[in-house]
């Protein structure tokens, strides 16, 4: 008689017993739910795999999951991410953040991320503010929204996070929505999968402090082109995009950097010992 085949990993598989604590009706609950689906999908093992963030509401993930997790200081996840990927090749590598985190704080960190091009997925909910911290602007918000700590606005032109990736040297650009719980779950495997630094924005709606977002779900489609790997093409398409376009709109096959891993050369213990007082 043939042995029982192994079980099939399930999405409920990677969920922790820690409840999120998301306001309700907050797109970041459909996020999480994706990320889990992709991982089960792929059949990838809670414990080949990372879950890094930084600060901010979407930055909690790693907390929800079963998976190995890290929740970094603000906007620090990225270097983790990839100190990580470097020296545990084997590990399949997210890093979870909101545009807060990873766009302004973490805005550097973001650039040098997507020119190294370690093989590691970023997944980015922007909701165009600061939720966490009571609804500020953030560097993705509008110039004319108005709020009680931004009553004329911030005068600002946005951040264009997909252009400058773009412009960085990210390999796999794409956007999801989290009202599109199938859409991001394909999408997410399609960057785990795809070498290289991969950047998802999922357009993830705060209901508490951008009531409006709720319209989004009318907003968003389908981008009307195919992915291409032309640059050029590539960066018109980015920069003439009303942020509402979703799909996968860039995806190159440079590959991946990944320096050779040394073998230990001292124990744990040793090094203790090394910078013992």
């Amino acid at each position: 008689m043939k042995a029982d085949a192994a079980p099939k990993i399930q999405a409920k598989d990677y969920k922790s017993d820690i409840k999120p604590v998301w306001c309700p009706g907050c797109g970041d609950y459909s996020v999480l739910s994706a990320i889990t689906k992709a991982l089960a999908e792929m059949g990838v093992a809670p414990e080949n795999a990372a879950i890094v963030s930084g600060i901010g509401c979407s930055s909690r993930i790693p907390a929800y999951t079963t998976c190995y997790g890290f929740h970094g200081v603000h906007g620090r996840a990225l270097p983790l991410a990839i100190g990580l990927k470097i020296a545990r090749p084997d590990l399949t590598v997210l890093v979870a953040g909101g545009d807060g985190d990873g766009y302004s704080i973490g805005g550097n960190h973001f650039i040098h991320a997507c020119r190294r091009n370690v093989d590691i997925t970023y997944v980015v909910m922007d909701n165009q503010v600061y939720g966490m911290t009571k609804g500020q602007p953030s560097p993705t918000t509008e110039p004319e929204w108005v709020s009680a700590l931004a009553p004329s606005g911030t005068g600002l032109r946005p951040f264009r996070p997909l252009g400058i990736a773009l412009a960085a040297g990210a390999n796999f650009i794409a956007r999801g929505f989290s009202g599109d719980p199938k859409g991001t779950t394909k999408l997410l495997i399609e960057a785990i999968r795809h070498p290289g630094f991969s950047l998802v924005e999922i357009l993830s709606p705060c209901v508490t402090y951008r009531p409006e977002q709720r319209e989004w779900k009318k907003i968003v489609r389908p981008a009307p082109v195919e992915p291409t790997s032309d640059q050029g093409r590539a960066a018109k398409r980015l920069l003439t995009d009303d942020g509402f376009n979703t799909g996968i709109l860039f995806r190159s096959d440079t590959a991946p950097y990944q320096p050779p891993v040394g073998k230990q050369s001292a124990s744990l213990a040793a090094i203790e010992k090394e910078f013992a007082v």
